[in-house]
């Protein structure tokens, strides 16, 4: 077999083993082999018989691995269907990740409840694993334990895996207080433009961090005689900016200022976490927090990450572009608030029910129930502010809902490069979306949505934007190559399904 093959079938064993929740060693002692030799199979450095092909594809109850389906993902899409009925919404990918990473810290079992099962998940396992973590899903995998070995081995790190995930550049936080000097593939993720690392630096320099960019790869050296002096100044307010300062700063033996960080909802649950780990954290919320670190963590902890609001704007979404009436559960209110009081100047019909605590005890949930409405385009601009504004993740959702409402709406996607480029691709659906510059749309509604067949946009945002499009276009849509969404959202399209759509998930042979 060619080295192309091995690679496709070790990606496709590794999708069957995690989707029926065993690790490799599971999976190993089933076939009367070595965790080594799993590893070697699924990274695709390992010749594989059929024989063994039928056997791994017995052992996981799996047809998935077999060759007639080496090739990506796609949605076959019946449109113009009400939905209705009612679904809960997952918890928070961002907070996952973030929680992930910020297990580097501790010495002690880290068990991590719902834990959302996405492709970026998977990614960073899968970096974890490489070096020696080891995780398993529990409790018919619907919780995730993770337990880090006294020594990490940084030089087995899978980077195939890391480079397909951005969020591979929180590891920087943790991993300073562990070695003095180690390397890190450069982080990928979505196709959203140049985003710099530098402000990464510029918050982890006071920790003694330098970093220095080769051969696709950031090389790291620690000077642990360095230390902050002052407050640290985010130079930008972003997530995992703020994330990466508060993964250094909770081993810090002192007490850091971290100002200008973001209190977005990820944000908000790693600080949640850190707590649990004996890490005080002041001012969670706020743009200035005050984190009183401790040298050395090592508790068995039990944490439970909150709801994504950007999955329930997502499902907001598909019900006003779909004119159905839908009850979202478990909707993080207090993370879209700016996003309802727009919608409802909009005309929004909708219910909210009474507030509640999510599993973290913290977050604020609601019950949400939404009814077809006819929408006017608002009169001031949409774009994205740091919370509590607009979330920059939800932004791309108010091109759909736009395209629905009446009149003229612009949205100004200032954050990434050329993010608002793919809000376009809604014109191939009926839509009249200009494109006014990389940053600026606008939409023309209300929309006589129509079929097409596509590529998926190579962002996880605006490709569910399009996937929500076909949704309310009568007949039969092709969605293609749908990976990207596979990273942010879980079982997406059997969800879907579930509250009246008519999705169905294939590949080519």
């Amino acid at each position: 077999m060619t080295d192309d093959y091995l690679s496709r079938i070790g990606k496709l064993i590794r999708d069957a083993r995690q989707h029926r929740g065993w690790t490799q060693s599971q999976l190993a002692e089933a076939l009367g082999t070595s965790q080594s030799a799993v590893n070697r199979i699924e990274r695709g450095n390992q010749n594989i018989s059929l024989e063994m092909i039928a056997r791994i594809g017995e052992a996981l109850d799996s047809e998935i691995v077999s060759l007639g389906y080496a090739g990506p993902m796609h949605l076959r899409v019946v449109g113009g269907r009400r939905l209705s009925g009612a679904i809960d919404v997952k918890t928070s990918k961002n907070a996952c990740v973030a929680l992930l990473c910020a297990t580097l810290l501790n010495s002690g079992r880290t068990t991590l409840r719902r834990v959302a099962r996405i492709e970026e998940v998977y990614r960073i396992l899968e970096v974890l694993n490489s070096v020696g973590v080891r995780t398993r899903w529990i409790n018919d995998g619907a919780d995730l334990e993770i337990v880090p070995p006294a020594e990490l081995d940084l030089d087995a790190m899978d980077t195939e895996a890391a480079r397909r995930t951005r969020s591979v550049i929180m590891f920087l936080g943790p991993l300073l207080h562990r070695m003095e000097q180690f390397k890190i593939p450069y982080a990928g993720g979505c196709d959203l433009g140049t985003r710099t690392v530098q402000p990464h630096m510029t918050a982890l320099r006071p920790f003694g961090l330098e970093v220095t960019a080769t051969d696709g790869m950031y090389h790291a050296r620690v000077d642990r005689t360095v230390a902050p002096t002052r407050a640290i100044v985010l130079t930008e307010r972003g997530d995992t900016v703020t994330e990466n300062a508060l993964l250094a700063a909770a081993r810090h033996d002192g007490v850091t200022v971290i100002r200008n960080a973001s209190p977005n909802y990820m944000v908000q649950d790693l600080c949640f976490f850190l707590e649990e780990l004996g890490v005080k954290v002041e001012g969670v919320g706020t743009t200035t927090l005050t984190v009183h670190g401790v040298p050395r963590i090592d508790r068995d902890v039990d944490f439970s990450p909150s709801e994504d609001p950007v999955e329930a704007m997502s499902l907001l979404a598909a019900a006003v572009v779909t004119e159905s009436e839908l009850t979202i559960r478990r909707v993080p209110v207090e993370f879209l608030e700016i996003e309802l009081a727009v919608l409802e100047e909009m005309g929004l019909d909708h219910e909210r029910g009474i507030e509640y605590a999510a599993d973290n005890g913290r977050t604020r949930l609601v019950d949400l129930t939404v009814r077809p409405s006819k929408l006017q385009a608002p009169i001031d601009k949409i774009h994205p502010m740091p919370f509590p504004g607009i979330n920059i993740d939800n932004v791309p959702f108010f091109a759909a809902i736009a395209a629905s409402a009446q009149g003229s709406t612009l949205i100004h996607d200032w954050v990434y490069d050329n993010r608002a480029i793919y809000l376009t691709e809604l014109n191939r659906l009926g839509a009249h979306v200009k494109l006014l510059d990389p940053h600026r749309v606008l939409v023309e509604g209300p929309t006589r949505w129509r079929t097409a067949e596509m590529m998926c946009p190579p962002a996880l945002r605006p490709a569910v934007v399009v996937l929500l499009a076909m949704l309310a276009a009568p007949g039969t849509s092709v969605l293609r190559n749908v990976y990207v969404i596979n990273r942010g959202y879980e079982d997406l399209a059997e969800r879907l399904n579930s509250i009246g759509a008519q999705i169905e998930t294939f590949r080519d042979i």
